[in-house]
């Protein structure tokens, strides 16, 4: 089964007001794309509460090593899992036993390949492909590698979500608050 459960759309939240939106809508996961070490505690509570799954994105977690320290921080916090581009966290984060989406940028056929090299050295358990408006990419992903695809960035309209999800994405995440309730 998946990590999304029967959720297409990932809410992908930047401020505490999106947060608490996120807490009220029907998503089953929420990215925490920003965080700090003294306002962690409070989101992964709030989110437990509101049976909603919890992903901290550790390139931006304010005063939380990036390190084998910081993951372990988090999952003693609760957290579901991290989001990051770094392919040296995903390793001791899966050995603890957190859920890993790792993100890639793809911005030309390098990248692509780069990319697929590292998801097989890393394995996450999520590969982000952004933006998540590039079908024809996530297609060839969805050919090459067989971890779930979640397409993120750029997403803001209903059609942006069928065209990932018809290409091949598990899920995709958006901060448009107003696809939280689509899918």
């Amino acid at each position: 089964m998946s990590i999304f459960g029967n959720r297409r759309v990932c809410a992908a939240v930047r401020t505490k007001e999106d947060f608490e939106l996120a807490l009220k809508s029907k998503v089953d996961v929420i990215f925490l794309l920003y965080s700090s070490i003294l306002t962690i505690e409070s989101y992964i509570n709030k989110a437990r509460k509101a049976q909603k799954k919890i992903f901290i994105h550790m390139d931006f977690a304010e005063g939380i090593g990036k390190d084998r320290a910081g993951l372990e921080f988090l999952k003693n916090m609760g957290v579901n899992g991290i989001l990051t581009t770094r392919t040296n966290l995903i390793r001791p984060a899966k050995d603890m036993g957190l859920i890993t989406i790792q993100r890639f940028f793809i911005v030309d056929s390098h990248s692509v390949d780069t990319a697929v090299e590292s998801i097989r050295i890393a394995k996450p358990d999520v590969v982000e492909i952004m933006p998540g408006v590039v079908s024809k990419k996530i297609k060839e992903f969805a050919q090459k590698v067989s971890t779930d695809i979640l397409a993120g960035g750029l997403v803001e309209f209903k059609e942006d979500v069928d065209a990932a999800i018809a290409a091949g994405a598990t899920a995709v995440s958006t901060a448009d608050v107003e696809l939280w309730n689509y899918r």
